[in-house]
């Protein structure tokens, strides 16, 4: 709108002067300015179809209630919190970054949040739409997703695997999925315009690299046994293996795996099994056994293995920032990575649930507290002070953030 009034002010500006020269030479200047300017059919650089861009992460809470089956989202920008379809029985939720994923027994219900990032390596693009229901996968209980710009990948209960275009889900409509056949019981990640595949071989200890359409299988060199858990990060994807960690990256197309090995002898009761972390953080925690967390610093190759007595829920922002833990107590504990010291303790609950999580973004970290129907705002680089308290009408049993 302001491109057209400069130049309706610039034509009318010329009118007005005497001779062809100048009114030649006055239209080719406003010419000049707009050159680079986009016309009303171009659509600006990171343009989205019913999105609204916007100049910082908009951060969105789901929060579901095992019991009454209720679903809300709370939006941590503006407060406000959308009721959306009751899913009876939830045992699980999940997140891509953008929609949740809801099982309850036979079945996974999907809501789009409508917020998302979109990183392009040197800058990032922050979105937030309308939030909907998608629809119901009926049938599967989904165990594992993961999702890349153009691909969903959803592994379920009964070993099957699921992949969905990324665009039709965008759009709000749950379209038919195309089985991944030939896969085993391992998880399926997108990464890199291409399909990373666990749990594959003989022996079900190798990961596969295939195409997006789930063919054209190559399998890398080093082995992962008994895979458990995923993380993207920055550096790679990390699968979680018997003796460690398995890093998988990509470099002009083609593909390398590294292992990270724990450096110690480590009993399958101690090992990480399953990763939580910042998104596309590179430091990753999981519980290690009854009482210690494991961390994976992925830049460094290295893990530290942290005595914090019994937790429910353990997660860190990455590079400099503490390892948070929550205790079966309610206790939340900060934790100084490298000396493994505890540096702040916070008692948010009487007790934390099995189903209690802490969810981490670069400034704040969000806890459930179903007992007493909150969600704790942590300000955790400030002695884990409580920045706010959302009281809700339900228990939040279960929770993700999405926006990131």
């Amino acid at each position: 709108m302001n491109f057209r009034k400069k130049s309706l002010t610039a034509a009318l500006t010329c009118a007005t002067l005497a001779g062809t020269a100048l009114l030649v030479g006055c239209q080719s200047r406003s010419d000049a300015k707009t050159d680079n300017r986009p016309t009303a059919t171009e659509k600006p650089h990171g343009y989205v179809a019913g999105a609204e861009e916007t100049s910082e992460q908009q951060s969105r809470l789901v929060l579901a209630d095992e019991e009454t089956g209720e679903v809300r989202v709370l939006d941590l920008i503006t407060e406000d919190v959308t009721p959306l379809k009751r899913v009876s029985g939830v045992g699980s939720l999940r997140t891509d970054g953008r929609f949740a994923y809801l099982g309850s027994g036979d079945s996974t219900h999907i809501v789009d949040t409508g917020a998302w990032m979109v990183d392009h390596g040197d800058h990032v693009h922050y979105y937030r739409a309308e939030i909907r229901d998608v629809g119901t996968v009926e049938g599967k209980e989904i165990t594992h997703v993961s999702s890349d710009p153009a691909v969903t990948a959803m592994s379920s209960s009964d070993g099957g695997h699921l992949l969905f275009d990324r665009k039709e889900l965008e759009g709000g409509a749950l379209a038919k999925a195309d089985a991944l056949t030939g896969a085993a019981d391992g998880s399926v990640v997108p990464y890199k315009e291409h399909l990373l595949v666990t749990a594959a071989g003989s022996g079900q200890d190798a990961v596969e690299v295939r195409d997006r359409e789930g063919g054209s299988a190559t399998t890398l060199e080093e082995s992962c046994a008994e895979v458990s858990g995923e993380a993207v990060t920055r550096r790679g994807v990390v699968f979680g293996c018997a003796d460690g960690a398995l890093l998988v990256s990509e470099e002009k197309g083609g593909f390398t795996a590294e292992k990270i090995p724990y450096g110690t002898k480590v009993d399958a009761q101690e090992r990480a099994a399953g990763f939580h972390h910042r998104a596309g953080s590179t430091t990753l925690t999981a519980t290690s056994g009854d009482d210690a967390v494991w961390v994976l610093d992925v830049t460094e190759r290295a893990w530290t293995r942290i005595e914090t007595g019994p937790v429910t829920a353990v997660n860190t922002a990455g590079e400099g920032a503490p390892l948070l833990a929550l205790g079966e107590d309610g206790r939340l504990t900060a934790y100084d990575i490298e000396t493994k010291k505890a540096t702040d303790h916070k008692k948010l609950m009487s007790e934390s649930g099995t189903s209690a999580s802490i969810e981490v973004d670069t400034t704040r970290a969000y806890v459930n507290d179903a007992a007493a129907r909150k969600v704790h705002e942590i300000d955790y680089n400030d002695h884990l002070r409580v920045a706010r308290t959302f009281p809700l009408d339900f228990a939040p049993t279960h929770m993700v953030e999405t926006g990131r």
